[in-house]
């Protein structure tokens, strides 16, 4: 799938922002509404290597497990995943937060997902509306790390270590 960016403006210092996102307990919050069961993959959850498992809830796909860890984190502008997902663990996925300065102190931040499908199955899946899914799931999720960031509001359940 070509890579779908979506983007806002959060009212909050970059160095909160990324403080924020680069630990990945913290992500559980904000995409609740379509990532679910989330479990980490390390106790220490915050920077380079913090991983997580989690399923995503997408209609009519029946391995909706995936993964992601932080394989690049360039404080305070910078955090990449790469994970995998889909059966067998086959489709690559790479996802980037970008924090950009915005004026009045705010913070720019644009996520961008790409997927890589393995097979001709997996990329008619992802043809069938995923793309446009995927915006729609990320561009809520984004909007919910706002309310959380600048109001404290809309938080979800963040994750722990299991029987944590």
């Amino acid at each position: 799938m070509d890579p779908v960016s979506v983007s806002i403006v959060v009212s909050a210092p970059r160095e909160q922002v990324f403080d924020y996102l680069q630990d990945i307990a913290n992500h559980s919050e904000f995409t609740d509404h379509y990532l679910v069961d989330w479990h980490l993959t390390r106790i220490d959850s915050v920077g380079l290597g913090a991983g997580a498992r989690f399923r995503m809830k997408v209609p009519g796909v029946r391995f909706s497990w995936a993964d992601v860890s932080f394989v690049e984190v360039e404080r305070p502008q910078r955090i990449v995943e790469a994970g995998r997902t889909g059966k067998y663990n086959r489709i690559r996925t790479l996802g980037v937060y970008d924090l950009q300065p915005a004026p009045l102190g705010a913070t720019r931040v644009t996520f961008t997902l790409l997927t890589v499908p393995a097979t001709l199955s997996d990329r008619v899946m992802e043809s069938l509306g995923g793309r446009a899914w995927t915006r729609r799931k990320n561009g809520r999720a984004m909007r919910r790390l706002r309310g959380i960031l600048e109001q404290g509001e809309g938080r979800g359940q963040r994750v722990t270590v299991a029987a944590g």
